[in-house]
């Protein structure tokens, strides 16, 4: 298959899945699945001992990660979220109050002064994958360009997602974003 076909197949997976992520179920069914998700993840991040980690300000979309935040903010593990730059991000430290910017997305306010270098966990919401283990997001390519520049310096990278959209054949490039494990009620 030919980049333009890939793309094509990719877009129509990636509308196909959001369909479904916008369908799933009221807000009691989407708060359990999303505590199901929650204590897994948790006890991912206990299993590997995750003291930096990289987590995302969560869209209606995605699984809410805001209670797992404030369980390991009370733990004192040093948690990270993206701030927006061009067509990409780079990590700043979460702090409060956040501030709601690009395409809805709430972000901690600039910060230059923290630094990371390494990373133990990147938590990563996904649209859908195919069965290379690799993500279809958005389509902004915002995770893509950060983890080609920073791969190297993220121990784990974790898939969380309310429902799998999961495709059996190949939609994804090469340099789409791969998981090390999938969290998923």
């Amino acid at each position: 298959m030919d980049s333009m076909q890939r793309d094509r197949v990719k877009n129509s997976f990636r509308a196909y899945c959001l369909k479904r992520l916008q369908k799933a179920g009221n807000a009691v069914n989407r708060y359990k699945k999303d505590k199901l998700v929650l204590e897994r993840l948790y006890q991912y991040i206990i299993k590997n001992d995750a003291q930096k980690i990289l987590l995302y300000l969560p869209l209606r979309t995605e699984v809410n990660l805001y209670p797992l935040i404030k369980r390991l903010r009370k733990e004192k593990r040093a948690l990270y979220v993206p701030f927006m730059e061009g067509k990409s991000f780079r990590v700043v430290k979460y702090r409060l109050p956040l501030e709601k910017k690009r395409f809805g997305i709430k972000e901690s306010k600039d910060s230059k002064q923290y630094r990371i270098r390494k990373l133990d966990m990147a938590i990563v919401p996904i649209v859908g994958m195919d069965i290379t283990h690799r993500r279809v997001g958005f389509g902004k390519g915002m995770y893509d360009r950060f983890f080609e520049k920073e791969i190297e310096n993220i121990n784990k990278t974790v898939f969380v997602a309310r429902e799998l959209c999961y495709s059996g054949e190949i939609v994804t490039d090469h340099y789409d974003v791969k998981a090390d494990m999938i969290i998923m009620p």
